[in-house]
């Protein structure tokens, strides 16, 4: 990029030439301008980039012009030619003498290079677009905008005091100055640093009232997506449900309404195929994240892909089709979206209880902020469980209670209560299951999360046998099969039908022929459902923990048992206890 004025008068670089032309030809330049113009008004960004397009091959454009042409490249997804075009608007704007509208124009070009990854590039613009602020010597609106990627980096080292002020100081720039683009950028930096904080009902309120603002036409094409999409994904990881939905919902009607719109369409693909898979509409989830992929293929738009990746992956595995799963989750990774969990959910559901331990333990250990950890703790739990860590099991469960009391999100608060379940049941408690049990349901149900809502019916199935009540848990089962059928949630559809061929059975002590467990097995289960960890056996039997650990293997095989919890099921309906 040159750094020199191009001065629009002359013959430009790219082979533009102001020479003047036909009356003809000035008289079609004319209707195109206005038919660019007016496209550009209505939304019609291709139509208007056609028309612009044309119209400056024919004579280059003013700044105004020029500023739509870029623009209208932008939102349909050109950004090669939006860059290139902002670049023209900024030395147009010099050249008619217009030191801020140049400074505006450097700022968005800066901002957009910066978003691309090119931090060389972008922070040069940014600081031309400071230089022409600071020789303006007066209080303007520009000065604002400057202050948005100073709140970014805050953001991005964690010093989110820091984030907060400078975008308060942004904020109340635009409220002087009446620039609602520049009000609803900086509210919504605020809010994500104060989401940081811990501030949470502080930082949902900043966002609500941005979010009236985008939802009211109030702010530019831009900027609305933009706070359509950084809202959704601040409201996802404090697990604020209800306004994820209200607001993904709002998005995709805005897209929806600009046929012609291509920036934010794949972004909002994947919020819509998050919503529908927790709404239990997988289908329809599946085709909108391969719509999303479809469409993230710029660079800038690889981590979207990645998590549309990612979420046909979790249905697949969800339904059991654990090749198409496996796939799925190395496209996530190779477009740089952590494939954990989900993947070593798999690992676990293809039997390979190391390999889902070792990838839980590492995706746990490298993650340190608190609300990032809430992602990967409700699989530590169960995959801890299945391999007899009941003590890691146990301080993921606290932590999880912890966070919820901390953040006070129904969604977090039935993740930890479910998580607290599993970890009574494997404890050999039944009793204490069921209270945190029903609240996970109540949460979920009320929520429209009809998977994660069966799922816990399952958990109180499991300590209703423990508890020999053999009506109560097949109720339980049944509900829960209806939806698992209704998703055709195949592992979870085996597992029902294992746990009610238990129940047939009666609740009689099965034989050793029927169970297939050695005395020193035996002894190793009725620990086992003590809640004692393999190291405490070990120590207790006075045999090595590895050899625990094979004896603990032996029987979930032989009981066709996923967990310590449901190990310690099988014991109890089996009268082995």
């Amino acid at each position: 990029m040159g750094i020199a004025v191009i001065g629009l008068s002359k013959a430009m670089p790219d082979g533009h030439s102001t020479q003047p032309t036909s009356a003809l030809r000035d008289d079609e330049r004319s209707r195109l301008l206005l038919r660019g113009r007016a496209c550009y008004d209505r939304g019609e960004w291709n139509d208007a980039f056609a028309a612009l397009k044309v119209a400056d091959e024919q004579s280059p454009l003013g700044a105004a012009d020029l500023h739509r042409l870029a623009w209208s490249a932008g939102l349909i997804a050109r950004d090669e030619e939006m860059l290139d075009a902002q670049e023209r608007v900024y030395h147009a704007w010099l050249e008619e003498g217009e030191q801020l509208a140049a400074a505006r124009a450097a700022f968005w070009l800066g901002f957009r290079l910066m978003v691309r990854g090119e931090s060389g590039s972008g922070s040069g613009w940014l600081s031309r677009a400071q230089r022409l602020v600071e020789l303006h010597a007066q209080d303007c609106v520009e000065q604002g905008y400057l202050l948005l990627p100073a709140a970014h980096r805050f953001l991005n080292t964690r010093e989110f005091v820091k984030a907060h002020d400078c975008a308060l100081q942004a904020a109340q720039i635009g409220e002087r100055f009446g620039e609602a683009d520049l009000i609803a950028f900086a509210r919504n930096l605020q809010g994500r640093a104060m989401f940081s904080d811990g501030q949470i009902e502080r930082g949902l309120a900043l966002l609500d009232e941005v979010m009236v603002a985008a939802t009211a036409g109030e702010l530019s094409p831009v900027v609305t997506g933009l706070v359509y999409c950084t809202a959704i994904a601040s409201c996802q990881r404090v697990f604020a449900l209800d306004r994820v939905r209200e607001w993904t919902a709002a998005l995709a009607s805005w897209c929806d309404a600009y046929p012609q719109l291509g920036m934010f369409t794949g972004h909002c693909l994947v919020h819509r195929a998050e919503v529908l898979e927790l709404s239990g509409s997988w289908s329809e989830a599946v085709a909108e994240a391969r719509r999303a992929v479809e469409r993230c293929v710029r660079n800038v738009e690889r981590e979207a892909a990645g998590r549309a990746h990612y979420q046909q992956a979790e249905i697949h595995r969800l339904r059991g089709e654990f090749s198409l799963a496996a796939a799925a989750y190395r496209e996530a990774s190779r477009a740089g979206f952590e494939p954990q969990p989900g993947l070593a959910l798999l690992r676990l559901a293809e039997g390979d209880r190391d390999a889902a331990a070792a990838a839980s333990r590492r995706a746990i250990g490298a993650t340190s902020d608190r609300l990032a950890r809430t992602r990967f703790l409700p699989a530590h739990v169960e995959i801890m469980l299945a391999v007899g860590d009941l003590d890691e099991a146990r301080a993921a469960s606290l932590e999880l209670r912890e966070t919820a009391a901390a953040i006070k999100a129904d969604v977090l608060e039935a993740i930890a209560a479910h998580a607290r379940g599993s970890v009574h049941l494997a404890e050999g408690d039944p009793h204490a299951v069921l209270e945190p049990a029903r609240r996970a349901f109540r949460i979920w149900q009320r929520l429209g999360a009809p998977y994660l809502a069966a799922r816990v019916r399952i958990l109180a199935a499991r300590a209703c046998i423990a508890l020999r009540d053999a009506e109560g848990a097949r109720l339980e089962l049944q509900c829960a099969n209806e939806v698992f059928e209704q998703l055709g949630a195949a592992p979870d559809i085996a597992v029902v039908k294992a746990l009610e061929d238990t129940l047939d059975k009666g609740t009689g002590a099965a034989p050793a022929a029927e169970h297939g467990l050695s005395d020193r097995e035996l002894q190793v289960l009725r620990l086992v459902a003590t809640g004692k960890t393999n190291k405490a056996i070990a120590r207790e039997l006075s045999l090595s923990e590895k050899t625990i650990d094979r004896h603990v293997s032996n029987i979930f095989t032989k009981v066709n048992a996923a967990s310590r919890a449901a190990a310690t099921a099988f014991a109890y309906e089996c009268k082995l206890i």
